[in-house]
């Protein structure tokens, strides 16, 4: 590719609204351009990124025995109503109507539709195990479109549905998708981790997200450095911290705290840390007869996980409560609450690590008041014990093996086993070797194409812009001749090494664009493509060439009949 015929386009500065540093980046390279709230046209040098992430993609899931095939955009209401998602989606689903008032939804997934297919397509066992995907546009109408193509609101997304005869024969499909992902990433040249996550709203049984690794990454991933073990925040489980509960040491004693509402307050004021403090959360849930209040109890340091408490049996639609509601069940307002002397009516639930303390600080339920010296079975009933908080660095590992660590990443990918989630509502059975039909084991396996390229800029960008890893980089060499269109011996040599690079399959472009040579390495270097190669009158006469990969801090002097070698060596790496 030549630049002069290509499309390059860069901008100095960001526009003011591309918060983080990969929206800005993106848009300062000219590869996408904003037309509406999360909306964004694909220009051609990030569409050039788009099509490497999707060939690698598709070539892995092919490899995999995966069918490709293409699903619409628009998908009849009738679907989703099957499987309850048309009310359960909320506003992301957009819906829109026809000319003659039925309903359709702009798909943000497919399983109705795949699964729709495939009831009516396959019939027997002999048709099991199948695989579909398609790499198609998606649509949710996120709240707060944001960060570019991170969080916009249409984006490009290969999704996958397996159909098995058995949970075995499925989470063997399973397997081989989430083996088929490690690929993937590794290809792309990213530093990842897949962990065990929370199905959502999809539903099934189990999940695995993917996550890129980036200090910027909008979700904390745990895992343990000595062992397997791996999760997102939500589906971490927290161990308790006390392996054992001490007998009471205090008198329950009452505390007058005047204004200190804030468990930092209190702990600083009483002369205790906040780890011998529990916080107090109140929930409500709405019933048809009346509202059920919940207190959730957590040591003052930790933080609820709500995606665990919404597990709990009577929880799953909680809201926070008003204060209206949490004056008229325990008597004062936010800041003072507590375990002790509570109503009957008001069910309370205590963190595992809560459940085994001693001689703790709560809220005394009365106006700048609070307990010190508080204690289960003597001063209030035992409550009903569950994991609730997120874990912490440093916490034990589930699995015995270890401490964890706490780093951020972004999702850019999801492995769901589904089992008869939709199945079972859409009827989607098969015959078994007897002739009785059977509802088909389903799983899921999505990839957002687009977000991909955010995450990689986030974790591979410096001060002059994007650092492409090679398999994925809009070229993967670009030749810079100075003065290409002023010295002859520059321009025969330049077209000679473009050329040798086009036979060896490289992926180059040629800046012919006359560009000054400040400028040019400026683009290139925003553009992030991997590596340059400069032919000028000066080397020339030495018979070299000078290359300089994009994360070196210096350039190397080749012999100019070695760099297509080197090159092709350099990207075989």
């Amino acid at each position: 590719m030549r630049a002069s015929r290509f499309f390059v386009s860069t901008l100095k500065e960001a526009p003011s609204d591309a918060e983080i540093i990969s929206h800005q980046l993106m848009m300062r390279s000219g590869m996408i351009k904003r037309l509406g709230s999360g909306i964004y046209t694909y220009m051609p040098m990030g569409l050039r990124v788009i099509r490497k992430v999707e060939a690698i993609i598709r070539d892995e899931m092919n490899r995999a025995g995966a069918v490709e095939l293409l699903m619409p955009l628009v998908q009849p209401a009738e679907l989703w109503q099957e499987t309850g998602r048309w009310d359960k989606m909320g506003p992301e689903l957009m819906r829109v109507k026809d000319r003659h008032g039925r309903d359709y939804a702009i798909q943000p997934t497919s399983e109705e539709v795949i699964t729709d297919v495939v009831r009516t397509e396959i019939k027997s066992y002999r048709q099991l195990p199948i695989n579909f995907y398609h790499i198609q546009t998606k649509f949710r109408d996120e709240r707060r479109p944001r960060f570019g193509l991170m969080r916009g609101r249409e984006f490009t997304m290969k999704d996958a549905y397996s159909f098995d005869r058995d949970v075995a024969a499925m989470q063997q499909s399973y397997q081989i998708m989430f083996d088929a992902y490690i690929n993937i990433f590794n290809r792309f040249g990213l530093k990842f981790r897949p962990v065990a996550a929370d199905n959502g709203a999809i539903g099934g049984s189990g999940s695995h997200e993917f996550h890129v690794i980036a200090q910027t990454g909008e979700d904390a991933i745990v895992y343990c450095p000595t062992s397997d073990f791996a999760a997102n925040m939500e589906a971490a489980e927290a161990l308790t911290l006390n392996a054992t509960r001490a007998a009471p040491t205090q008198a329950l004693t009452k505390m007058p705290t005047p204004g200190k509402v804030k468990c930092e307050e209190v702990a600083a004021l009483l002369g205790f840390p906040l780890s011998h403090m529990i916080k107090s959360i109140v929930l409500t849930v709405e019933t048809e007869k009346e509202n059920q209040v919940w207190l959730l109890l957590l040591r003052a340091d930790h933080e609820m996980n709500e995606v665990k408490v919404k597990k709990i049996p009577g929880l799953s639609d909680f809201r926070f409560a008003t204060e209206a509601e949490i004056i008229a069940h325990f008597g004062t307002v936010p800041g003072y609450l507590g375990p002790i002397g509570v109503s009957q009516s008001v069910k309370i639930v205590a963190d595992r690590t809560v459940a085994n303390m001693h001689d703790f600080v709560c809220g005394g339920n009365e106006i700048d008041t609070h307990y010190m010296g508080a204690n289960w079975g003597r001063d209030l009933a035992e409550p009903l014990v569950a994991d609730i908080r997120n874990v912490v660095e440093g916490d034990l590992s589930p699995d015995g093996k270890g401490v964890l660590v706490v780093e951020r990443g972004i999702e850019v990918g999801h492995v769901f086993q589904l089992g008869t989630r939709y199945s079972q509502e859409m009827k989607a059975t098969f015959l078994d070797e007897n002739g009785k039909p059977q509802l088909m084991q389903m799983g899921c396996y999505g990839i957002g194409v687009t977000r991909i390229l955010g995450a990689a800029i986030e974790q591979n960008f410096d001060e002059k812009g994007i650092i492409w890893p090679a398999a994925i980089a809009p070229f993967e060499v670009v030749l810079c001749p100075m003065g290409y269109d002023r010295s002859e011996v520059v321009k025969l040599e330049t077209d000679r090494l473009y050329a040798g690079l086009q036979a060896a399959g490289v992926d180059v472009v040629l800046d012919d664009r006359g560009e000054r040579p400040g400028a040019m390495f400026a683009d290139w270097e925003l553009i992030g493509v991997p590596h340059r190669v400069v032919i000028g009158d000066r080397g020339l006469k030495e018979g070299n060439l000078e290359y300089q990969g994009r994360r070196d801090t210096v350039a190397t002097a080749l012999v100019i009949d070695q760099v297509v070698g080197f090159i092709k060596t350099k990207l075989a790496a």
